[in-house]
């Protein structure tokens, strides 16, 4: 059945009846029964219980016939296991950030088995109950955008102590970038061994950096990453955010899905990139204003899309003030589609 399920086929660019849709941070705080957990439990709470996790995990589900459940987990959820120590304000906050290439060499080897166990039980428990339909996702950080806040010690607009290190200690970020990228691999692989159909891999500070910069610090970590959770037989979704100038760098790297922001034009980048399943890319900005205009930008996008290979999804995460009735209309949009 995994083979069948509307995402999977949709990854191998396989007719469908319709598209496939599920959207980024479906299980967030524009839900009620979310708002209502968070009244009694923090998101570290949430995060790190494999069984609250599940809960929160199943949450957008039981309101909305959603082709996938993604895991409710942080991209930080593996990194204790590197002997990082953060906390969430609200945001990761990290206690020791890396400045050095002695705090690089002092992060723990990877070990497999303590990679985010919650997160493995959570979906192991979480497949055992969605419906035989239902894709399950997996996640994580790209290398990059966890350095973001290893180094800086917290999100802040454009990381210049980030970049400043990167320039004045390559080597340095060279060796943290490759522990990571290690790490990653062996995480997602576990993911998927616990029951992930699929894993996305989140970009969200890529385009902080030229071109240039790109090529020299991340292109060999990723793809080494990318390659490792390929070789293992899992299927993978590369999302870059705020990056239009790295567009085809990110295309040329070994992955199924090419996951874009509202951005970049979804048309063009479905053309060019003709070898890849595309996901995205609504504004989640426009779900602020109702159904109305989610319904007309749904239907904009499906009139413009290919549907081989198209998995409806926003541009990045829903946000918090979304009214439930828009994410009803972009559902009823997609699920009124007929392909065939």
């Amino acid at each position: 059945m995994t083979k069948d399920r509307l995402i999977m086929k949709a990854i191998r660019r396989e007719e469908t009846p319709r598209r496939p849709l599920w959207i980024m941070r479906q299980a967030g705080r524009y839900l009620p029964e979310y708002r209502n957990l968070r009244k009694t439990h923090s998101f570290k709470d949430l995060s790190q219980s494999p069984d609250l996790s599940t809960e929160v995990t199943l949450l957008p589900l039981k309101r909305y016939p959603l082709d996938a459940a993604i895991i409710f987990a942080d991209i930080m959820s593996p990194l204790p296991a590197l002997g990082i120590q953060f906390d969430f304000d609200p945001g990761p906050v990290v206690a020791n950030p890396i400045r050095s290439q002695k705090d690089v060499a002092a992060l723990m080897p990877s070990d497999p088995e303590k990679l985010a166990p919650e997160v493995v039980t959570a979906l192991q428990q979480t497949r055992e109950v969605i419906p035989e339909e239902t894709a399950l996702l997996g996640f994580c950080g790209a290398p990059w955008t966890l350095a973001a806040y290893l180094v800086e010690g917290r999100g802040v607009k454009d990381f210049p102590t980030l970049r400043g290190f990167a320039a004045a200690q390559p080597e340095a970020m060279n060796s943290l970038l490759k522990k990571l990228s290690d790490a990653m691999a062996m995480y997602l692989i576990n993911q998927a061994k616990a029951g992930a159909d699929a894993v996305q891999i989140f970009d969200s500070w890529a385009g902080i950096l030229s071109l240039n910069d790109w090529e020299k610090l991340i292109r060999p970590h990723l793809q080494t990453m990318l390659e490792k959770v390929g070789e293992a037989g899992v299927p993978r979704i590369l999302f870059l955010q705020n990056a239009p100038h790295l567009l085809d760098a990110y295309a040329s790297l070994p992955a199924e899905v090419l996951a874009i922001d509202w951005r970049i034009n979804i048309e063009d980048t479905q053309k060019r990139y003709n070898t890849h399943a595309i996901q995205g890319n609504i504004d989640p900005a426009i779900l602020l204003q109702g159904a109305d205009p989610t319904e007309q930008a749904a239907k904009q996008l499906i009139n413009k899309v290919n549907p081989i290979g198209h998995i409806v999804n926003l541009g990045h995460g829903i946000l918090p003030k979304t009214p439930l009735e828009s994410v009803e209309a972009l559902i009823d949009v997609v699920h009124n589609e007929k392909i065939r």
